[in-house]
């Protein structure tokens, strides 16, 4: 693999859209929403939307104010889009072995959905829960783009959030680990390339087949290299 090589203590993954595709899911589930409350263009939501907690933007589109409603319809969304049938992107489950052989404690998935759907989605898609666990929607007060959520995967690792690398596909999420002090790899799995390139992620490839990881004893830190050619 030629390009670019670099050396972190720890590699936050976001889920939805840079470990699996859930976009058939997340289509139904919101063409199924903008009929109920009379939302529109259900793509342009979908689009608009990804990245974000489902807790804000059922707050923020569909105008639900109830938590114990809100709570019900976020549940109701997240079961459409696990029977829309989500799977593993390419290259996610090579990645996530490599780091499960050699660094078990070293990596983590930060994701804007509930702590109900992450574990679903992760075994439907077969890649594994990570060791230390994850952080979901319902660990952080604030979600993406602010960095909460990627202050809270650097703890989970027990490492400094600027010796992470955040792996994000979403533009809010990238600058939520930006935000962090982390650096950042922007993957083109559901955002053009262009669109990524506008906010400057520190790295950008096509997809997780562009990325390995090998663990260095001698240095306690994770070599990552980054297949940028030809993109």
């Amino acid at each position: 693999m030629s390009g670019k090589t670099i050396e972190v203590d720890a590699v936050l993954f976001d889920m939805d859209g840079t470990l699996i595709d859930s976009t058939p899911g997340v289509y139904r589930a919101w063409e199924t929403f903008s009929r109920d409350y009379n939302l529109g263009d259900s793509e342009t939501i979908a689009h608009n939307t990804h990245g974000r907690r489902l807790y804000d933007t059922l707050k923020e589109y569909c105008k639900i104010e109830e938590e114990d409603i809100l709570v019900a319809e976020i549940d109701r969304f997240e079961d459409e889009v696990i029977q829309g049938g989500p799977v593993a992107l390419p290259g996610a489950e090579t990645l996530i072995a490599q780091l499960r052989a050699q660094c078990p404690a070293r990596w983590t998935i930060v994701m804007s959905a509930s702590n109900k759907y992450a574990p679903r989605a992760l075994e439907r898609s077969g890649l594994p829960l990570p060791s230390v666990g994850i952080i979901t929607s319902n660990d952080v007060s604030h979600g993406k783009p602010h960095p909460a959520p990627y202050l809270a995967g650097a703890v989970k690792c027990n490492i400094e959030p600027s010796r992470c690398l955040v792996i994000e596909d979403a533009i809010s999420g990238l600058k939520s680990g930006r935000a962090a002090g982390a650096r950042t790899l922007a993957v083109c799995t559901s955002t053009p390339r262009e669109t990524l390139q506008a906010i400057e992620p520190d790295f950008i490839v096509a997809d997780l087949t562009r990325v390995s990881a090998t663990f260095l004893e001698d240095k306690d830190k994770i070599e990552i290299r980054i297949d940028d050619s030809n993109f």
